[in-house]
């Protein structure tokens, strides 16, 4: 096929041929209908249009490395006029952003809210544990470019070594552990009145599913929450939503009922302030209290509302905590992979910041529910498929062979990508125990760091 024809099939279904495989994936109608929900779909034929926008800030998300007029130019994501072709010009620099801030954050929000429910959540539902969906939930950081806009709305955040070097945006993620899809995201600034983790994440807990068991991170302790996860609105212990944390060293309880050797059904006292806000709290909890400890560390308890040692036994508590680590280790596949280590995002405006954040954790759930794929074919779980090689022979098909076979062909060749990322990036499965203590191995400098841009001075 001729790249004339392809490309004017790219403009004339909004699906680029780069995508085909992702467009199976992503209905084009979930697009349509998140454009015309937000108000931005446009009457207007635009070489740009709405649609193939959507498309552009999933490929920005995909290939951070190159720039953004090399993304469109690469994937087709615009047809020129036969005037512009006449002059050598195809699309004017400035389009691009108008283009972008044209559509805006919010389409791109709706379509990642409506396809992360559904393949999170039948992700979570095929790998229970126990008969629960295994969910988590943690907090990471992103930079944006050093303008006087992204510092306004985000913030920077605090330096020992003196004033920061970018605005920073603070992100919590609700992901299905076992398939590192997200389910759902809160994001906001770095700093300023209720921006902290607690306060994004109480956007997440009304998203945790019934029949799962969230696990997370002590820093997210907050007992009157968890009373809430786990208990009806007339107080009644539902089971229907469970959590699993580890406890602060210098928390203390009243033992109410020895199941076992290290392991307690105990009261917790459920702090004044947490009452203060919600008068209709208790001002105990009950909650199981199990003990572990792994060879040369320190012994750790492990507070949960699962409660019936016959249903769900302790034995099986420490390796189910260690699973939290995937999340871990899904901020880093955006963070390190997705986004090459570069050190800030592309959007020097706010709406253009969370507009990209939102086209990140989109690109990265399609990729992800492209290796939960070919993990089911290969019968492994999907974490032990390799997702930076996923990530490249997928990059690599987007740029080569969607222009180098015809649409007839194209099917074939998707199956060929799943058969080779299935043979190639099957990963050893995980490890149950640490092996080394956390320490710092790299020194930080010894200079002074460059100061950055002077503050802005308040108006007289």
């Amino acid at each position: 096929m001729a790249l004339a024809e392809c490309i004017n099939d790219v403009i004339t279904c909004d699906i680029p041929a780069a995508f085909e495989r992702f467009g199976k994936v992503l209905d084009a109608q979930w697009i349509d209908t998140a454009l015309v929900m937000t108000g931005t779909a446009s009457l207007r034929r635009r070489k740009l249009t709405a649609p193939t926008v959507v498309w552009l800030v999933i490929g920005m998300a995909l290939f951070r490395d190159r720039a953004i007029s090399e993304v469109i130019a690469h994937l087709g994501l615009v047809l020129p006029s036969q005037t512009d072709e006449a002059s050598g010009v195809f699309l004017a620099a400035s389009a691009i952003p108008q283009a972008r801030y044209r559509v805006g954050a919010a389409p791109i929000e709706v379509i990642f809210v409506r396809t992360a429910e559904a393949w999170a959540g039948a992700a979570a539902d095929s790998q229970r544990w126990r008969g629960l969906a295994l969910y988590g939930v943690d907090g990471t950081t992103l930079r944006v470019p050093d303008t006087d806009e992204n510092r306004a709305a985000f913030g920077l955040p605090p330096s020992s070594r003196g004033q920061a070097a970018y605005p920073q945006v603070r992100l919590v993620a609700l992901m299905a552990l076992r398939s590192h899809l997200v389910r759902a995201v809160a994001f906001g600034p770095y700093s300023g009145k209720e921006t902290g983790e607690h306060s994004l994440a109480r956007e997440l807990w009304p998203q945790v599913p019934d029949h799962s068991l969230v696990i997370i991170d002590k820093g997210f302790i907050d007992y009157g929450l968890f009373y809430r996860l786990s208990h009806g609105d007339d107080g009644s212990v539902t089971g229907r939503k469970h959590w699993l944390v580890r406890a602060k060293t210098n928390l203390r309880w009243k033992t109410l009922k020895v199941f076992g050797r290290s392991d307690e059904l105990v009261e917790l006292a459920i702090s004044r302030q947490a009452r203060e806000k919600d008068p209709s709290l208790p001002k105990t909890m009950v909650a199981r209290a199990v003990g572990y400890q792994v060879k040369g560390f320190r012994p750790q308890t492990l507070l949960t509302s699962m409660t019936d040692p016959e249903q769900y036994p302790a034995a099986e508590f420490a390796g189910l905590y260690h699973e939290r680590w995937e999340l871990e280790l899904g901020y880093d596949e955006v963070k390190t992979h997705m986004l090459e280590r570069e050190e800030a995002l592309r959007s020097k405006k706010a709406e253009g910041v969370r507009q990209e954040i939102w086209g990140i954790m989109l690109a990265y759930n399609l990729v992800r529910k492209e290796m939960l794929t070919v993990a089911e074919a290969a019968g492994v779980l999907p974490v032990r498929i390799s997702f930076r090689h996923s990530l490249q022979f997928i990059r690599a098909f987007c740029l080569v062979e969607a222009w180098t076979c015809s649409p007839g062909n194209l099917p074939k060749r998707l199956d060929s990508l799943h058969e080779t990322m299935a043979s190639l990036l099957i990963l050893p499965e995980r490890r149950t125990e640490r092996r080394y203590e956390r320490h710092v191995k790299i020194k930080m400098s010894g200079f002074k760091r460059n100061p950055g841009r002077p503050l802005a001075k308040e108006p007289k």
